[in-house]
């Protein structure tokens, strides 16, 4: 694979950095931060034992030490087992306090958590059971180990404690590793991002409605929470109507979640006159945002801070984060690097700050679980490939242009799926859309759009005429189909273009 990165410069950085160096290899780490889950939890459960951790709407609460006592007991249940330093451990149970046991009770015991997508047809859970070589299996349906309790006594940083398997949309899922030391670097990067101080645990309550067995809600949300002492408060699944309740009723402080849930929610007629100035940060990532909703939120949500992100299974989380004071001039953008990690760009064309997007960090995963091939693939002279093409702009902030796989290329001009679903998600009546590129005999390719309409409907000319005026013409799109269902996403917030490339069918061309 050629290489030739060129580093991306701080010239602007609004983030702290102290106690951040170099290690012999050249890569950034963290000084003074706690140095395995095992150590946090342990303070916690100690220093503020009655302070709640996790909450389950409709279910159980769980206090610190509630948490350590039990998720301990688990541990010994998982070592009666046979489960040792290393094992692996499938987390099947659904959202809430079975789920946060599960986990906390592999990590107490040594084990590595296999955190398995709920929603996965059989064949995929088997699959990922496999690759995974699970010792003990934690269905939804069955009750968790008990032991006497148990908590290993000499763990590493560099120990594994989670496998978070890739999306898979492309071929199967891979496996990504993720250490004591990642998730602590990445919990510790959100708090300085985010305005999240360490001390911050008696004001930090998230409202976690993305699945747990997804880094957003596990890296940005669960762990934030854990590692500030604070409380996830976990709705099993999405409810709008239950969601603004919960935002007044548990005193929410943190939201994350993607654009799309934003904008039903701020359409929902039960959010309208609901008391929400408890919310202090609303934090989105995982798919382009149009600077009219960055604007809706601001006013919905008048005390917080308003922040975008970016980042990869395989980075635990962020790697760029865009601050308030962007938020709407910069809504194209992802944002500044996170003070632990380098980014570079690989040129993909003459203009060097125009490539393919690399990072290398204390949170990025050292490879890919028993794939070495796909792991030399991705990770070259200790930079790990994203696969997105971005553009570094003058103050040293991220702009995702496209996947790589995505970009339409027609009559040999490269056009952004990105950036045209950009400005079809800004036209009237379109509540969500996806680009894809349509094969084309002479052109090579041509642009088509799946438009999924708002509750009123929409104009197909009034949307081409939209694009019109915001898009060179080779970029508006020459097909179009219109469907009545949401578009198919994964947890994160990212269309599964696959999915949909093998569902549409294309009428005549627009023009």
């Amino acid at each position: 694979m050629p290489h030739a990165v060129i580093p991306v410069t701080r010239s602007h950085d609004p983030f702290p950095r102290e106690a951040v160096t170099r290690d012999a290899t050249g890569v950034l780490r963290y000084t003074g931060l706690p140095r395995t889950l095992v150590d946090l939890l342990r303070a916690h459960a100690e220093a503020r034992p009655e302070a709640e951790a996790v909450v389950e709407l409709g279910g159980e609460r769980l206090t610190y030490g509630q948490l350590w006592h039990r998720a301990a007991r688990v541990a010994g249940g998982l070592r009666a087992r046979g489960v040792g330093r290393g094992d692996r451990v499938a987390v099947r149970c659904p959202a809430g306090t079975n789920w946060a046991l599960a986990f906390w009770g592999t990590v107490l015991a040594g084990g590595i958590a296999v955190a398995v997508n709920t929603r996965s047809a059989a064949p995929e859970v088997e699959f990922v059971l496999g690759d995974a070589g699970v010792t003990v299996d934690l269905p939804a349906d069955a009750p968790l180990p008990d032991g006497e309790p148990y908590v290993i006594a000499d763990p590493r940083p560099s120990d594994v404690v989670a496998l978070f398997y890739t999306s898979g949309t492309t071929g199967f899922p891979k496996g990504v590793p993720t250490t004591h030391e990642a998730c602590v670097t990445s919990a510790e990067n959100l708090g300085r991002c985010l305005g999240v101080p360490r001390d911050a645990g008696p004001h930090l309550r998230t409202l976690v409605s993305v699945p747990l067995f997804h880094v957003t809600a596990f890296n940005a949300q669960f762990l934030v929470a854990a590692y500030v002492g604070g409380t996830s408060v976990v709705m099993p699944a999405l409810d709008l109507a239950g969601l603004t309740e919960t935002l007044v009723t548990e005193r929410i402080s943190f939201l994350v979640t993607v654009p799309a849930v934003y904008s039903l929610l701020l359409r929902h007629p039960g959010f309208g006159g609901a008391d929400v100035s408890g919310v202090r940060t609303v934090a989105y990532g995982g798919a382009p945002i149009a600077p009219a909703l960055v604007r809706s939120l601001r006013e919905a949500f008048p005390q917080a801070t308003v922040i975008n992100g970016y980042g990869m299974t395989e980075t635990a989380s962020l790697i760029t984060v865009l601050p308030d004071a962007d938020a709407v001039e910069h809504a194209d953008s992802v944002g500044y690097a996170v003070p632990s990690v380098d980014l570079g760009i690989v040129p993909i064309g003459a203009d060097p700050s125009v490539g393919e997007l690399v990072v290398r960090g204390a949170n990025v995963t050292a490879g890919y679980w028993n794939r070495p091939d796909a792991t030399a693939d991705a990770i070259v002279d200790g930079w790990l490939h994203t696969g997105d093409i971005v553009r570094i702009d003058e103050a040293g902030r991220v702009h995702i242009v496209d996947r790589s796989k995505d970009i339409i290329n027609r009559g040999g001009e490269n056009i952004s799926s990105v950036e045209v679903e950009a400005v079809l998600l800004s036209a009237p009546g379109v509540a969500d859309a996806a680009v894809l590129g349509v094969p084309d005999d002479v052109m090579g390719e041509k642009v088509g759009a799946v438009l999924h309409a708002a509750g009123d409907g929409l104009d197909l000319a009034v949307v081409l005429a939209h694009c019109r005026d915001r898009l060179a013409d080779f970029k508006v799109p020459q097909y179009a189909a219109v469907v009545s269902e949401a578009l198919p996403r994964n947890a994160g917030g990212k269309l599964l273009k696959n999915r949909i490339r093998e569902e549409v069918r294309w009428g005549a061309p627009l023009r």
